[in-house]
């Protein structure tokens, strides 16, 4: 045999670990590389997974969408840079190390010992790094992982500390004391893209506290707040200055708040006393709300800003400067104290006695329990908002003055904005919309982490006060006296090594804080290439990239970093194409996770179903940027889909090339003397070929997906079932030879456009079909160049008659349901109106497929159908009110089809009724239709068919012998027989069966290839049927070959 015989089975899951040996053996990544290298380049850049955690489903779905664009440039004969990464800094790696030594926090930290615990992390980070090698493998994600970057290289971390000192220079990088979004668990601040990832939903209490005004007896000024535990620290009230306030009367007391919210808080049952504006209550002092805090005569007071609004509250706001940016501001603008009573850990310090040493956050309920008992709290309302959350531990965050490096964002802010403009975005409302949103109102990085597994901060302090930024390990040693030789870039080493001070000659100690590792990834163009240090040639060619992709948490979190470094060192954007991906969810559209149970296991999926399954749902399923709900039905519907009907035509071709010998290299595709049916198919191939070309070309993946599944299922539906009968021809005649090659070169095409979506199954058809018969084709699809349209083979015209050939066929399949007349029974005439006439060649492919005798093409089919008129009461009735008797009257006697064509013609139906002039729209009509007595009509737009279903005996039997030679062929299959077996059949227990199969011997014999009909026995294989009504029992047997 010319080729493997292919099993029909869909279990593709041992095929595909074939193919991964093939590939292994053959080393077929590396040559894909080396084929390319010195063309035309095309960059991505991995957005770096981190290895200590295990991958999940989603990751295979990231890897698929970025396989698949790297895929199809390279076989556009790009050189395409597709070196992996790993990210390995950060607190997921050090909490991770806590739990595994039994420890917490970072005292615990410390007395464990820095440096173990550094060799911990670096061990920890490569935990599941098999794992991911594992997955990416399966899921056939090609990627150089030999030599990928990792970011905690010296090289990687080398370049950072370059970027970190071009950053100094331009002025950007500064310390400042500012209120940070703050971990307490993890012990230290985050930035605002970090905040950006882990906002949740809660409810919680929130509070409306009356501070009592000094000097006067139940008078109090009414403040709101979300956050209790900030209440110790109060030390001023806030108002807006331009505002109007009221003086309330209410049950006794007399309360102080903005007017226009007094009936929002206060209901009902007040008396305003007095109107004033806010600047009247400046200086205004009152009595702190905890007697066991001190007076201070710096605050206690009410003072203005216009950041204060009333939106919400009661237009007062109570002011902690420790613990919000605005409430810093305006301490600092009127020199307020500072109180911060809550540590580090996040716990009340001693100074707030009875809570002191308990998490601020738990305290909530007892701080409006002692307001309550002292007479201080107005109310507390469950109150549901967004609250931020650590993304690495889920510990709330504490808004909490600190001492931190920044880099100045806001300055580069509108380069931002100009930059972001350059990038192509999928979806392109993510560019203005939520990640335009946060690059216009961005705010100061705070690149600083008070932790030790990360990039040291390459910032060195003197006594003096002067700071120095060190951009390389030679500038380093250059300062040092006490750099050693071999020295590793992290906590603690990098802190026993000193500079000089070129101020005042003392000696400098490099500041403690590690940086952001959100900085890490984002240095990824560069770093990677050590630059500047090295490779500035590979760098210049390669930045910007082309292209990168990952899920939409990266928007405010790798998309922003990278963008933000390539703005502030290169001026311009790092990546010209980005596609933003959807979370994976579970059937149910649930967000999948461990304890909920429904998480996915990528290994089962991927030994379940398959890699090509699962990378073919997540393209056609939706468009890459929305969530893809995954689920096994869903994944095995899309392979039977696409994948079984491709593979099955794939093997029908194989079945039948190999019977007849058919070597596709011996024989040439000669365009001009194919028949109609080939010369479509290869229209429709080529029509394919472009658009999924620019489909992918333009990043339009389900897109690019419909059109090769809408292709296969034409090739297989209708080119190869309307062709079949060529294929069985004897012997080698042109006609038969036009079918192998239209057919081969189809599946061929096919392949090779499919080969970056489904790269296993594609290899497989390559393999058995071009490299069995040619030794001299490329070794691999994936070493092939992507299939080049031929526009000479495209005809459109061909193409839209077929498709309304297709659309009649489809009517026509609809009259015969609604008839209940099975396909196998012949039908007299069908007649056809459509907007055109079609010539023979057509309507004689239409009179096969809907098996009947004649099909006329009719100007009108409407002597087919009786329309009647009724009313629609909903409209009509207000319209025309007391016309509606005479309406229904005239539309009762009125001729239906003239009706109707007037209706169509001129969009509404006109009828006098008593004088009146009526006009009626289709909308104020119901319509009935009723078919004449042995027709069926069914109409679409401007196409109608009809069926005469009146049936007569001749066509009754020949009906009956269709029925009984699909039995056989049946019986046949079931029977294990080969397809050119020759075969004996038999009948009994039904004379009226018999005498058909007797007076139609010669037909039923050449379909089923049969030598012989033997009536009255059953022998061989036999089977009960029930032939239209008919029971009989048939029996098919081998004819034995003589030897």
């Amino acid at each position: 045999m010319l080729y493997d015989k292919v099993s029909t089975d869909l279990n593709f899951v041992d095929r595909e670990q074939k193919v991964l040996e093939f590939w292994k053996q053959n080393e077929i990544f590396k040559k894909s590389i080396k084929l390319r290298e010195g063309q035309p380049r095309f960059t991505w850049i991995e957005g770096p997974p981190t290895a200590n955690g295990k991958p999940h489903i989603g990751h295979v779905e990231t890897r698929s969408i970025k396989d698949l664009i790297l895929r199809y440039r390279v076989m556009k004969g790009y050189d395409v840079l597709r070196k992996g990464g790993w990210d390995t800094h950060g607190l997921p790696v050090e909490l991770e190390v806590e739990k595994q030594l039994g420890i917490s926090g970072k005292p615990q930290i410390e007395e464990y010992g820095v440096e173990p615990f550094i060799k911990k992390c670096k061990e920890s980070v490569w935990k599941y790094s098999t794992e991911w090698e594992q997955m990416s493998d399966r899921v056939a994600f090609w990627a150089d992982m030999d030599n990928p970057y990792v970011t905690y290289h010296d090289t990687y971390i080398e370049s950072e500390w370059w970027a970190l000192k071009k950053i100094w220079e331009k002025g950007l990088l500064y310390k400042g004391h500012k209120v940070v979004p703050y971990c307490p668990r993890c012990g230290t601040a985050l930035s605002s893209h970090e905040v950006a990832q882990g906002y949740k939903d809660v409810k919680e209490l929130s509070v409306y506290a009356k501070f009592p005004v000094e000097g006067k007896e139940n008078e109090y000024i009414l403040a709101w707040t979300t956050t209790p535990w900030t209440l110790p620290s109060n030390v001023a009230l806030v108002v807006n200055a331009n505002e109007d306030y009221s003086k309330v009367s209410y049950k006794g007391e007399v309360l102080i708040l903005a007017k226009a919210l007094v009936d929002t808080v206060l209901k009902e049952d007040y008396e305003i006393l007095e109107t004033f504006k806010g600047s009247d209550l400046k200086g205004v002092r009152y009595t702190p709300l905890f007697d066991f805090l001190e007076n201070d005569e710096k605050g206690f007071y009410v003072v203005t800003d216009d950041y204060v609004t009333l939106t919400d509250g009661t237009g007062v706001v109570h002011t902690a400067p420790a613990f919000g940016e605005d409430d810093y501001r305006v301490g600092r603008v009127y020199g307020l104290p500072f109180r911060q009573y809550v540590d580090t850990q996040g716990n009340f310090t001693k100074e707030v006695t009875p809570w002191a040493g308990r998490f601020v956050k738990d305290c909530d309920k007892e701080i409006i329990k002692y307001l309550e008992d002292n007479g201080t709290l107005f109310a507390a309302v469950p109150f549901e908002h967004s609250y931020p959350f650590c993304w690495r531990c889920d510990t709330p965050l504490l808004y909490y003055a600190r001492s931190t490096w920044f880099i100045e964002m806001t300055k580069v802010r509108d380069k931002l904005v100009a930059n972001n403009d350059t990038i192509e975005w999928y979806p392109e409302n993510v560019k203005y919309g939520r990640f335009g949103n946060f690059i216009a109102n961005v705010i100061d990085w705070g690149l600083s982490r008070e932790r030790y597994w990360g990039t040291p901060l390459p910032v060195w302090e003197c006594e003096c006060g002067y700071f120095h930024t060190i951009g390389s390990v030679e500038e380093l040693r250059s300062m040092s006296d006490d750099c050693p030789e071999e020295l590793e870039l992290h906590k603690p080493y990098i802190d026993a090594v000193h500079i000089k001070c070129p101020k005042c000659g003392k000696q400098m100690t490099r500041v403690p804080e590690v940086i952001d590792c959100w900085f890490d990834s984002g240095s990824a163009p560069f770093a990677q290439w050590h630059y500047p240090f090295e490779n500035q040639d590979i760098f210049k060619k390669r930045f910007p990239a082309d292209f990168i992709t990952e899920a939409v948490d990266q928007t405010r979190g790798w998309f922003y970093s990278l963008l933000a470094e390539s703005t502030l060192l290169f001026n311009k954007a790092p990546y010209k194409n980005v596609i933003v991906l959807g979370h994976v969810q579970d059937e149910n559209g649930q967000k999948m996770s461990k304890s909920k149970g429904n998480a996915v296991d990528p290994f089962d999926a991927l030994e379940t179903y398959g890699a090509d399954a699962i990378r073919w749902y997540f393209y056609i399923n939706s468009a890459p940027w929305l969530p893809n709900r995954f689920h096994g039905k869903a994944v095995q519907e899309g392979q039977r889909k696409f994948m079984g009907t491709l593979w099955n035509t794939y093997a029908f071709f194989v079945l039948y090339a190999n019977i007849d010998n058919f070597d596709a290299t011996k024989y040439t595709l000669d365009y001009d003397k194919l028949p109609v049916m080939d010369k479509w198919l290869l229209s429709k191939l080529n029509t394919l070929v472009k658009t999924v070309d620019e489909d992918l070309n333009d990043y339009k993946i389900p897109e690019t997906a419909r059109a090769l599944q809408g292709f296969v299922d034409e090739m297989s539906n209708w080119y190869v079932r309307r062709c079949r009968e060529r294929f069985w021809a004897k012997g080698m005649e042109q006609d038969k030879i036009n079918a192998y090659m239209t057919l081969y070169t189809a599946l061929v095409t096919v392949a090779k456009a499919a080969a970056p979506m489904i790269p296993f199954m594609t290899e497989d058809i390559y393999q058995n079909l071009v490299r069995s018969i040619d030794a001299d084709a490329p070794e691999s699809i994936h070493l092939c160049d992507y299939p080049e349209v031929n526009e000479a083979w495209i005809d459109k015209d061909l193409e839209a008659n077929m498709e309304e050939l297709l659309e009649i066929v489809v009517l026509g399949r609809a009259c015969r349901n609604t008839a209940n007349i099975k396909n196998r029974q012949p039908i007299g005439t069908m007649y056809v109106k459509a907007e055109k006439a079609m010539d023979k060649f057509y309507t004689d492919i239409i009179a096969d497929e809907l098996n009947v005798k004649e099909v006329k093409f009719a100007d009108d089919v409407e002597s087919f159908i009786s329309y009647s008129f009724k009313p629609q009461l909903r409209t009509v009735g207000p319209k025309y009110g007391k016309l509606l008797n005479g309406i229904r009257t005239a539309l009762s006697e009125i001729d239906g089809t003239a009706a109707m064509k007037e209706l169509r013609d001129n969009g509404v139906l006109v009828l006098d009724i008593d004088g009146n002039s009526v006009e009626l729209a289709e909308e104020d009509l119901l319509i009935e239709t009723a078919q004449s007595e042995g027709y069926v009509t069914e109409t679409d737009g401007e196409t109608s068919v009809v069926l005469d279903t009146n049936l007569t005996p001749e066509l009754i039997q020949e009906g009956f012998v269709r029925e009984i030679i699909s039995k056989v062929q049946t019986m046949r299959k079931e029977a294990g027989f080969e397809v050119m077996d020759k075969i004996l059949v038999y009948a009994k227990d039904n004379d009226k069966i018999m005498d058909i199969m007797k007076a139609n011997q010669d037909e039923i014999k050449r379909e089923v290839l049969a030598e012989n009909i033997i009536l009255g026995e059953a022998e061989g294989y036999t089977k009960e049927w029930n032939i239209n009504k008919e029971a009989v029992t048939l029996g098919v047997s081998k004819v034995q070959e003589e030897n």
